[in-house]
């Protein structure tokens, strides 16, 4: 059993700086608003503080799970035990280091990379504007929507390796594909990342993601606790439409719910429980694949609880 209490000393005793709670509940930290309490959570506000929670929790054999702004998570109802570094809430910075090029932090919101493009007049990133999430986790995940993605717009990524050690990997060596990348298992913190982007008309990219922004308004149950799509689009179809074709639209378990508005996505409707969730996504699934021959595979990351799979 790792010892947090020796662990939360060594992060002071290296790092009197670094935010650290203990057992913060990670309900707060997530978008679906469902999670048990971690072990330990470091805020880190530098690269130094971020490696060395890193570094010394490892030299400790504490496990560490790295997180940004918790839109993708659902976290087990018992908690982690573990070391979260969250580094969403301050690592925030956006600037143009060159030629149609923006260097983003890992905690900025993907909203605000979109609209610093259009400021500039720049065009590629209008598909991210109503995207929730933050430049890490969409470089994570290779976020995508409207025939857009990360990968189209990633030079090179800054990360830090579970070592500890800070590396800057060019976009070729990510190994990105259809809602993956080489950090979708969690074992590097992503710094920032080079988006390389073209020189466009503001008033084009402006009405671009004006329409964007309504499409999501009017399709996604934004109004609800969620962690966006729940599943990976299958080959030739779209989840939502398979679900609904199945008659699963609002079907509910607990506080979970598939949303009415998009059968694509799963909503918290009030005290909803990851058990709830993965119970009524179980169900989806077997009733997808006995009336469609589909499996459907979970697009939402699983901290403390199995995956599920169909």
């Amino acid at each position: 059993m790792s010892d947090f209490s020796a662990l939360k000393a060594a992060l002071a005793a290296a790092a009197p700086d670094l935010e650290i709670r203990e057992n913060e509940p990670m309900s707060r930290h997530t978008s679906f608003r469902i999670g048990g309490p971690a072990a330990l959570m470091a805020l880190p506000g530098t690269e130094e503080e971020a490696a060395a929670a890193v570094q010394i929790a490892r030299k400790l054999d504490c496990p560490v799970v790295l997180m940004g702004n918790g839109t993708n998570l659902l976290v087990a109802d018992e908690g982690i035990s573990a070391l979260v570094v969250k580094t969403a809430d301050r690592w925030n910075a956006i600037e143009a280091t060159g030629e149609q090029e923006l260097t983003v932090q890992c905690g900025a919101l993907l909203s605000r990379a979109a609209k610093a493009a259009w400021e500039k007049g720049w065009t590629g990133l209008e598909f991210a504007q109503g995207i929730p999430g933050t430049l890490g986790g969409a470089v994570t995940m290779n976020a995508g929507a409207y025939d857009g993605e990360m990968a189209q717009v990633v030079a090179s990524v800054r990360h830090l390796e579970p070592d500890g050690t800070v590396v800057e990997t060019p976009a070729e060596e990510l190994d990105f594909g259809y809602r993956h990348s080489r950090f979708s298992g969690g074992g590097s913190l992503i710094l920032s990342a080079r988006l390389k982007l073209r020189p466009g008309d503001r008033d084009a990219i402006e009405a671009k993601m004006e329409e964007f922004r309504r499409r999501r308004t009017e399709k996604q149950p934004l109004e609800w606790p969620s962690a966006g799509s729940m599943f990976k689009r299958p080959p030739g179809h779209f989840a939502g439409g398979l679900i609904d074709q199945c008659g699963l639209r609002g079907f509910t378990v607990g506080g979970a719910q598939v949303s009415e508005k998009h059968a694509g996505f799963v909503i918290n409707r009030g005290g909803a429980t990851c058990r709830d969730v993965l119970t009524l996504v179980r169900e989806v699934q077997r009733i997808v694949k006995e009336r469609t021959g589909v499996d459907l595979q979970m697009e939402v990351r699983t901290i403390g609880c199995e995956p599920v799979e169909s």
